[in-house]
């Protein structure tokens, strides 16, 4: 739900600065100007304090950045007294410090400010709403991605262990069970061989706690998703564990307008960089990264089976774009896709029986397909050949 704070003559918006150990709260009018600025301490008693701060001005607002991050433990508590609160993207106050005056000067007084004015001067700002299960989607996602990062460090340790113990080392492929059948064969006799054996064994039973560890993770990530009753895998290439981040960092669909702002979100549409008569576009490298890895796992499923995403890349090579480009354009199709699953599963919510993006039923709590999860109508039938063709630039 979108909530811009009305402009007004005697409108005051509470604007704060959330950092991991205090938050600074600045008072904004509508002309943009400071009236006053407090730093309190991130807990129960500063709360306290930012109330008593904001009770100068009865009917004044509250904008907080990054209210779902640093900013989460305020916007709880302001929404569980019933106070409304609109998350301010930190890029957004940044590029409002940055083209306003001082010379993009940076202390928590003037970023809360910045705050302030972003909240005041942009319409389609939204509440922060604070959703419990996509917050523990996401943590048991990122949890399990650095339990990954921290297995595939230690797998590298125990390679350079391995070559000083083997000869050439172990194979590439070095699992637990692999590493533990080599070091059977490994009796050394020096003290310093003995050394690196033993701390081979240690690594090994690192792997072996880290390969539990991130099994567990991806059953809680399988649960989790399968609570939440979206319908994401069902379409081609999305996997459980992609399926847990795209919800995790996703939240709210709604919170998007279009699909196309999805898809802006996402990093797949394009960016136009066009000038008088010509029209070009450009390769996009901002939006949600895990987002737009996850679009392009899925994108290379699509393409090495017989799907319509395949021949929809297959058309757009056809058509005299490189892979990159027709990967591009799949993944900006699948973009959509995705997001209209997401829509599907958030009307369904609430009620049995209904439609799941129009591709599934829900009955007797079990789901039924209609139709096939990706068909040939997700993808646009091909334009009229053009006698001008503008090609996107890589």
């Amino acid at each position: 739900m979108s909530m811009a704070i009305q402009s007004g003559k005697d409108k005051v918006v509470i604007a704060v600065d959330p950092h991991k150990a205090s938050w600074t709260a600045s008072a904004v009018d509508s002309s943009l100007q400071p009236l006053a600025s407090v730093r309190v301490p991130v807990s129960r008693d500063g709360y306290q304090v930012l109330r008593r701060f904001a009770r100068r001005w009865p009917t004044a607002g509250w904008a907080i950045e990054g209210a779902a991050g640093l900013g989460a433990p305020l916007t709880t508590w302001l929404r569980t007294d019933g106070i409304e609160v609109v998350d301010v993207p930190a890029k957004l106050a940044a590029r409002v410090r940055v083209l306003s005056s001082g010379h993009g000067r940076k202390n928590d007084d003037a970023d809360a400010l910045s705050v302030g004015i972003a909240a005041l001067t942009s319409p389609a700002l939204r509440t922060a709403e604070i959703d419990a299960a996509t917050t523990a989607v996401r943590a048991i996602v990122e949890h399990r991605d650095d339990l990954v990062k921290t297995r595939t460090q230690t797998i590298n340790r125990l390679h350079v262990v391995l070559t000083r113990l083997v000869p050439a080392g172990a194979k590439r492929h070095l699992s637990a069970d692999h590493a533990a059948e080599v070091l059977r064969g490994v009796r050394p006799r020096d003290p310093a061989a003995k050394t690196l054996r033993a701390l081979a064994v240690d690594l090994v039973s690192e792997v072996r706690q880290l390969d539990r560890r991130i099994a567990k993770a991806a059953n809680d990530i399988q649960m989790a998703v399968s609570a939440s009753g979206a319908t994401l895998t069902e379409l081609h290439g999305l996997g459980v564990l992609t399926a847990g981040k795209i919800l995790g960092r996703v939240g709210d669909v709604r919170r998007f307008r279009s699909a196309a702002a999805f898809a802006s979100y996402t990093g797949t549409a394009p960016i136009e960089v066009s000038s008088g008569e010509v029209v070009r576009h450009r390769l996009s490298r901002a939006g949600d990264r895990q987002l737009n890895f996850c679009l392009h796992v899925m994108a290379i499923a699509q393409v090495r089976h017989n799907t319509s995403g395949r021949a929809y890349y297959l058309r757009k090579r056809s058509e005299g774009k490189s892979r990159n480009e027709a990967m591009r354009c799949l993944k900006r199709r699948l973009s959509d896709i995705v997001y209209r699953q997401l829509i599907g599963d958030a009307d369904t919510k609430g009620g049995l029986g209904r439609t799941l993006g129009g591709c599934s039923i829900v009955s007797r709590g079990r789901l039924i397909p209609r139709t096939p999860a990706l068909q040939t109508s997700h993808f646009p039938s091909p334009p009229p050949k053009s006698t001008t063709r503008h090609k996107p630039t890589t």
